[in-house]
């Protein structure tokens, strides 16, 4: 057992970086690395089936933070592309799978629809990454490539209900989809309108315990237990997390849930790729070279050709819907989860899913170079046709809003004054009261560590004008202007200290501006004494003025014995 895990982990780590260095995506390695080290590789897992087992709970959490992602404002907003253009390329682009499936290849019409829907999802994890890597995301063609996932995201649960359903054989297949959808709405509205009455009171008690495991365990149990809920009523534990991602879409507690659930996340998903590797059988595939290479070209020939058309159907121009086409040609991973789930089922048989899978894999892996002839083509259409380049973006812009890291007292005074300016801000804190009192009083908060890479990313710090940081603790302090200077190094941080000394340390580690609050009180507390002896306002400014400048220098009182100020 020892050398088993040992050898998950070692594949893992290995498989992972190199194929990251190579601008591959890790999933590709996973499935390579269990590959190597299953009962078709080296041999060193000789039961991949306990691998997968565990494996299942990544799928999980991956349908659980998918859930947690989708907000209702912001389907609304892209409401046109995403349930007009996402809905026409899964339909269509499934439809035409299934009838090659069916009558080019003789499968039955129940394996069928689900190889052809099966296929036509596209790999958000390389879609995603390729649009953030370009910097496209905001982008006319990155919006409509970003909604065509986002609608294959939430079919994905339809689909994995539609499984059992199909094995049964009791309805039609349209039927099927059809009751699977119905069944899940019903779901998920009663679900839905029950959670949300109990889901945010108890987060807002266990946060408010301040301890940071025990929160994380919460965040665990609810993801496990509604995955436990629906699977006792007959549907999937990833429905269950599914809907609760849901529930806490639009909680301020959402961004912490995430980056605790994260790791859990990409260490079973990890294992679910590598088992899905180790049941590859290396030999079968070799013997079937030119069946598996022209349904590669197949695949990648029919996803293309259907988006291309469909992006141009929205009346945008054929050098972007070329772009889109060649992101979203390649299959994704919950292919991977959806054959093998019907694997189990009874639905596909072993041979056949191992070979899907390898099209999958191989399609994903094509994906960069793919995307790279995409651009050229399109860049050379573009030229053909007349149509502009698109204008850079300044870097500057969007740079408005800032960022408050806590939000007691001296928190909710800044945010006073930003409000009277109507300067735009955003809140992040770990005390949950005080996320609740900013919510309440109409702020942007959320619960979360400024500390966290995750949780900066969430509020927008890359984009900001500046950070503030006004937190009690000096070491929190200190972390999150770690934290911020290694995530976004250009941003300006201005931080709330005890005294002179705390001052200078923060501003060795890269703040901009500190300001120690017994020397403030100082200053304050003489002005209004001056002030009392009537004497001269602009002199009382001049003054004050003098005294702070030069980092307080003029009455920083020199550091004692043991280093305090």
């Amino acid at each position: 057992m020892l050398l088993e895990i040992l050898s998950l982990m070692a594949v893992a780590v290995i498989a992972a970086t190199v194929f990251s260095r190579l601008g591959l995506s890790a999933i590709l390695g996973y499935l390579v690395g269990g590959m190597l080290i299953g009962p078709w590789g080296l041999g060193l897992i000789t039961n991949p089936a306990q691998i997968a087992h565990l494996g299942e709970f990544g799928v999980v959490f991956l349908l659980f933070l998918i859930g947690i992602e989708l907000k209702p404002a912001r389907l609304w907003v892209m409401r046109r592309q995403v349930f007009g253009l996402g809905s026409a390329q899964l339909l269509v682009t499934g439809v035409v799978l299934w009838m090659v499936a069916q009558y080019g290849f003789g499968f039955d019409a129940a394996p069928s629809a689900l190889i052809g829907f099966g296929l036509a999802l596209s790999s958000t994890a390389f879609g995603i990454q390729l649009l953030a890597s370009k910097n496209q995301l905001s982008s006319q063609w990155g919006r409509s490539g970003f909604s065509i996932l986002l609608l294959q995201d939430l079919a994905v649960v339809p689909l994995l209900a539609l499984v059992p359903i199909l094995v049964k054989g009791e309805a039609t297949i349209g039927a099927s989809f059809g009751i699977a959808l119905l069944e899940t709405m019903a779901i998920l509205a009663g679900v839905i309108m029950a959670g949300r009455l109990a889901i945010n009171p108890l987060f807002r008690l266990v946060a408010a315990g301040r301890t940071p495991e025990v929160f994380t365990g919460f965040a665990l149990l609810l993801v496990l237990g509604f995955g436990w809920l629906m699977e006792s009523i007959g549907l999937s534990m990833a429905m269950g997390a599914f809907i609760a991602g849901l529930l806490l879409a639009e909680s301020e507690f959402r961004h912490q849930v995430e980056v605790d659930v994260q790791p859990f996340r990409g260490l079973l998903l990890g294992l679910f790729f590598m088992s899905v590797g180790m049941g590859i059988n290396i030999g079968t595939l070799l013997g079937h070279t030119g069946l598996l290479v022209s349904g590669l070209l197949g695949l990648l020939a029919i996803k293309a050709t259907i988006i291309v058309l469909l992006v141009r159907a929205m009346k945008q121009p054929l050098s972007e819907a070329i772009k889109v086409g060649a992101l979203l040609a390649q299959s994704g991973e919950f292919g991977f989860v959806l054959f093998t789930y019907a694997q189990i089922e009874g639905l596909l048989d072993g041979p056949l899913v191992e070979m899907l899978s390898a099209v999958i894999a191989l399609s994903m892996a094509v994906t960069p170079l793919l995307f790279l002839l995409g651009e050229r083509l399109a860049r050379q259409v573009a030229r053909d046709t007349g149509v502009p380049a698109p204008i850079k973006k300044a870097e500057t812009e969007g740079r408005k809003h800032i960022v408050i890291a806590g939000f007691g007292r001296v928190g909710d005074t800044i945010a006073r004054i930003l409000t009277d300016l109507e300067l735009p801000f955003t809140a992040v804190d770990l005390n949950p009261e005080h996320v609740k009192r900013a919510r309440e009083a109409g702020h942007t908060a959320i619960y979360g560590d400024a500390a966290r890479p995750e949780i900066l990313r969430a509020v927008g710090a890359n984009t900001a004008a500046l950070l503030v940081i006004t937190v009690d603790d000096p070491k929190a302090a200190e972390r999150m202007i770690i934290c911020a200077k290694r995530e976004c190094p250009n941003l300006p941080i201005f931080v709330r200290t005890h005294n002179a000394t705390a001052a200078k340390a923060m501003r060795k580690l890269g703040a901009v501006h500190a300001v120690p609050e017994t020397l403030e009180a100082s200053l304050s507390l003489g002005a209004e004494v001056a002030r009392s002896l009537n004497a001269d306002e602009a002199d009382i400014q001049t003054v004050v003025t003098a005294l702070r400048s030069d980092d307080y220098r003029a009455i920083a009182p020199k550091e004692g014995p043991e280093g305090k100020a």
